[in-house]
């Protein structure tokens, strides 16, 4: 029988210590996040500031005129920190029944459209109509909320509250006049305006009925352009339309100094 060298032994013996360390060490966890990121685990979390689903913007916004049977509907609303706040309607059926049609719903299709925050509402009982004008008019604000605050949305995320440095007014802004109430009937301006400049005036309302219509007809298209034009309220009044001009620029100076002039 062949014995074993001692030297031989020993060599084998220290071969098999290495091999021993060099296999405990492959098995060793990474212990840091940059290694457990390169060899494939999740890395750790930042921590990240929260971003909500709406934008952070506040003002007023007027959603478009709903036509129904027994008139216009539009609704106004006011949104800060991208929930609706308060809710009006600007126009509603009026005229004999619908007066008092108008006063009974109209209240609690306000409430109700700020206690949803959105146009999923219920229709008033014998204001079917009304409510079927107010929600459509409702959503097309909420709409135009929703597009005014995404484009809000700065290239790094967050959102901006449509403000300079210097406090102007950047971007579009949709802007209502009050009412001013005529001899006629009553007159209610809404302007847009961007990049401080008026780009777009209409009438919400204007007298209407009899010959008022054909002398609204007439009138509010040049008093629309002459708005544009001067870029504020001193215009001249419409030939023939002397009360409906005088309703129309008072209309115009208050959404005018909404816009802070």
């Amino acid at each position: 029988m062949r014995k074993s060298h001692p030297v031989r032994r020993a060599v084998l013996a220290g071969a098999a210590t290495v091999s021993g360390i060099v296999l405990l060490l492959s098995l060793k966890p990474a212990s840091d996040p940059g290694a457990a990121s390169a060899a494939g685990g999740a890395p750790p979390v930042a921590a990240q500031s929260p971003q909500g689903g709406r934008g952070a913007g506040s003002g007023t916004v007027t959603g478009d005129v709903a036509r129904t049977e027994y008139g216009p509907v539009q609704v106004r609303l006011t949104v800060a920190g991208g929930r609706i706040t308060g809710a009006e309607a600007v126009q509603a059926p009026k005229g004999g029944r619908s007066d008092q049609v108008t006063a009974d719903a109209v209240p609690q299709l306000n409430r109700a459209a700020v206690a949803a925050g959105n146009a999923d509402i219920d229709a008033v009982s014998g204001a079917t109509y009304t409510s079927a004008g107010y929600k459509q008019s409702l959503q097309s604000a909420l709409d135009k909320a929703a597009a005014g605050s995404s484009a809000g949305q700065g290239s790094g995320g967050q959102a901006s509250d449509g403000q300079d440095s210097d406090g102007a007014a950047q971007g579009t802004l949709t802007l209502t006049g009050s009412v001013a109430q005529t001899q006629y009937g009553p007159v209610q301006v809404r302007v847009t305006v961007s990049g401080g400049r008026i780009t777009g005036a209409e009438a919400l309302q204007a007298p209407e009925g009899g010959r008022s219509d054909q002398v609204t007809a007439d009138a509010v298209p040049q008093l629309n352009r002459a708005a544009v034009a001067a870029g504020n309220a001193d215009i001249d009044a419409v030939s023939g339309a002397t009360y409906t001009s005088a309703g129309y620029k008072q209309s115009l100076q208050s959404a005018l100094d909404r816009a802070g002039g």
